[in-house]
């Protein structure tokens, strides 16, 4: 396995430093529209694992334009591409990637359009439409697009999998839910406001109108932040509120996996919210440049991108970080018996412990994880498949068992967690 990474940033250094502990590949180009991003990367690696030789390269990339992405993958001939940047650059990765011939893997789906004239209510463009409308040239091709293998969506969909296999006869409800307790600090250790993903990302996916599904109606929208709920985490994470946003498990889930409703909740906290709804109301969420004036005269600029900028890269921010970050999926239905039964699976990443074996922060860390994984699968011939699929249409068994499965014996050793939340009282 040849993979060209794509994007060297918070998750895709954390995906090359997983993956540096791992043989199951050949090479690795971690690339970047900044050089010397993917070049820091790779001399992480070296100076803590020693010379790589061939196995890590560092390489420039244009993740904007498709000819570039299929240039560079044909350069080093590869065999999968790892998209790690952001999601608006998903259809020209996607397009290179078919035409170089490589299978393709991401976190994170094709962009949605909100219904024109009813966006509370109706869906328009629904995330992930443009590449599952491409499927079939992927299967003609005999190329797989494996989307949506992050964290969430990914792992949370990898937990789906398995409890409507394992857990469950009749499933009322997947819902997924993820929250956490982490606090940034400045230099003199005042709390401050420091997203630990992308907020271009965050901005996209909590503005646009949440997706619902029900197998009663299909999928829906609603308002952002709408239905809030107060939802018990784990480990010490304890009660956060969690609300509605737009995220792909809610469109992945109901394409393989039988269940009454499918939600995506997160644990946004009073002060996101509020911060989100102000940049709504002054225009800085859009991503239309605006013509603004500067001391070299008039410029365009996309609102959205300056608030990026004046934030901290959420790479960064580790050293000033403490708490943990927990996903999961809630599961409500029947269990195999034909009793009531609730169950929580989730996975807790603590930033202390990403940091001091990774020097990554534990949100991008916790994300990178599950990609190095399937991965893996594939090039074992353990996953396999044409076309455009998502987690769930794999065995989430082996994903599970080499997840959790010490580093001594081959695994990764990152335990999951099952609570059956009607036998505890939770």
């Amino acid at each position: 396995m040849r993979i060209l990474l794509v994007g060297a940033g918070g998750v895709g250094n954390a995906i090359a430093k997983i993956a540096a502990r791992r043989e199951f590949f050949e090479t690795m180009i971690v690339s970047d529209y900044d050089l010397a991003r993917a070049q820091r990367t790779v001399a992480w690696i070296e100076e803590r694992h020693g010379p790589q030789g061939d196995r890590f390269v560092a390489a420039r990339i244009d993740a904007s334009d498709p000819d570039d992405v299929t240039a560079v993958a044909r350069a080093h001939g590869v065999t999968h591409i790892m998209n790690a940047v952001e999601p608006k650059f998903v259809p020209t990765i996607f397009a290179g990637a078919l035409a170089a011939g490589a299978d393709y893997l991401d976190m994170a789906m094709s962009l949605s359009e909100p219904h024109p004239t009813n966006p509370h209510e109706e869906t328009g463009v629904k995330l992930g439409d443009d590449q599952f409308a491409q499927s079939p040239d992927w299967v003609t091709d005999g190329r797989l697009a494996l989307v949506g293998m992050g964290v969430e969506p990914g792992l949370s969909d990898v937990f789906a999998r398995y409890a409507a296999d394992h857990l469950f006869s009749e499933i009322d409800e997947l819902g997924t839910r993820d929250g956490a307790n982490l606090v940034v600090r400045d230099e003199a250790g005042n709390e401050i406001f420091a997203p630990s993903f992308s907020i271009w990302t965050t901005i996209e996916e909590c503005l646009n109108p949440p997706v619902v599904w029900e197998k009663e109606r299909g999928w829906y929208t609603t308002a952002p932040f709408s239905e809030p709920e107060i939802f018990e985490f784990p480990d010490g994470i304890g009660p956060v509120e969690c609300v509605n946003v737009e995220h792909e498990e809610v469109l992945l889930m109901p394409r393989w996996l039988d269940a009454k409703r499918v939600t995506f909740k997160y644990g946004l906290g009073d002060e996101f919210i509020g911060i989100l709804k102000t940049l709504n109301q002054l225009g800085l969420d859009k991503t239309e440049p605006v013509r603004v004036r500067s001391a070299n005269g008039p410029v365009e600029v996309a609102p959205r991108d300056v608030v990026a900028a004046g934030l901290p890269d959420p790479a960064t921010i580790g050293p000033r970080m403490t708490g943990k970050t927990c996903a999961g999926v809630w599961v409500t239905g029947l269990g195999p018996d034909g009793a009531r039964r609730e169950v929580y699976l989730y996975h807790v990443s603590d930033n202390e412990w990403t940091m001091a074996e990774y020097e990554a922060q534990c949100v991008v860390w916790q994300t990178a994880l599950g990609p190095v994984i399937a991965m893996e699968l594939l090039s074992t011939g353990v996953w396999s498949g044409v076309g455009v699929l998502g987690p769930e249409a794999f065995d989430a068994e082996p994903f599970l068992e080499l997840m959790a499965r010490p580093i001594a014996d081959g695994g990764y050793g990152q335990q999951w967690g099952l609570q059956d939340r009607l036998a505890a009282g939770v």
